[in-house]
Parts: structure tokens; C-alpha cells; sequence
């Protein structure tokens, strides 16, 4: 069985799906390292030199390579699976599930506000206010995508180990 876990960015996805192979005996993949590391490139860097169209003709592409991996938890990033058609792809697979962490807008401010440097689609953003009003609108826009898993997980005030077991009791 191949998990998916998707959610906005900050969410938790690496973190718990780290957590979450280790439970399950998989195999972990990041789906941004594994873009880095195919394209010998920061996301950063493929976002300022290449854009972010480019950049989502990779992403789809290397989703296309992993997504039959057996035994393994991917971390897709915020807008995988709302390009293309990723989602549909995700959920037509066999032996698959998708998992949203679905976390709210305080936390990912709270989360993100400090590492937004760190993130192309938020670098330029100055204050908290507007990072949650870029969040807001940008989980509007990809609810409906996310919102298409076969489990939601809230994650607010929960330990990552707490979400991986819940994950796994909702799934076996």
C-alpha cells in the first residue's frame, strides 16, 4: 500500500509521514527532496530560475515515477495535488489512500510566519496578518482537492505520534 499525505504547506506532512513509516515499516519519500535531488536543485532555486510552471511539470512528472511505490508514505507539497491532474491520479491508483492533515490558519501562521524565507510561494510576505490572509485564500482554493481524501485528520493540539496512530487506526 502506497499513503499519500497531503495538506498546506507547514502542515505536518513530512514530520508525521516520517513517523508513520516508521509504525508501518515503510519506506518514507519526501516528494520535494526527491525533486531536489533528481533535478540537482533547491525548490527555491527551480521556483526563481525555472518558475512555478516549470516547477509543476516536475512535480507531476516524479509524482508519476513514485506513485506505484509499494509499502511507502509520501509527503506530497501544499499544491500537488490541486495541479494537473495529480488528484485524480492519486485517488484512481491502486493500493493507495490519501490523508489530509488539515490543520487551521492560526497554527500554519504559526508554523510558517518564521520560515517563510524558507518557502517561494510566501518569501514575500511581511506580517502575520497578511500571511493569514494569503493562507485563507489559498485553502479556499484547495479545499475542494484536499477535501477528496479518503481520511482528513485534524491536527491542531495533537502530537505528530498522536496523528501517525490515528492515521494508522483509521486505516487498518
Amino acid at each position: 500500500m502506497t499513503l499519500f499525505l497531503i495538506g498546506y504547506m507547514g502542515s505536518g506532512k513530512s514530520v508525521v509521514g516520517k513517523t508513520l513509516a516508521e509504525i508501518l515499516n515503510f519506506q518514507f519519500v519526501d516528494l520535494d527532496s526527491f525533486i531536489e535531488a533528481n533535478e540537482n536543485a533547491t525548490i527555491n532555486s527551480i521556483f526563481e530560475n525555472s518558475g512555478e510552471v516549470y516547477f509543476r511539470k516536475v512535480e507531476h512528472k516524479y509524482l508519476n515515477e513514485i506513485i506505484q511505490l509499494e509499502d511507502t508514505v509520501i509527503s506530497l507539497g501544499g499544491g500537488t495535488p490541486c495541479y494537473g491532474n495529480n488528484m485524480q491520479s492519486l485517488i484512481e491508483a491502486e493500493n493507495t489512500a490519501c490523508i489530509y492533515l488539515k490543520t487551521s490558519i492560526p497554527v500554519l501562521v504559526d508554523r510558517l510566519f518564521e520560515e517563510r524565507h524558507k518557502r517561494p510561494l510566501i518569501s514575500h510576505i511581511e506580517s502575520k496578518e497578511a500571511l493569514s490572509e494569503f493562507i485563507g485564500k489559498h485553502l479556499f482554493e484547495r479545499a475542494s482537492f484536499y477535501e477528496q481524501s479518503k481520511i482528513i485528520v485534524q491536527t491542531d493540539n495533537k502530537s505528530v505520534r498522536d496523528i501517525a496512530e490515528s492515521i494508522v487506526l483509521q486505516l487498518f
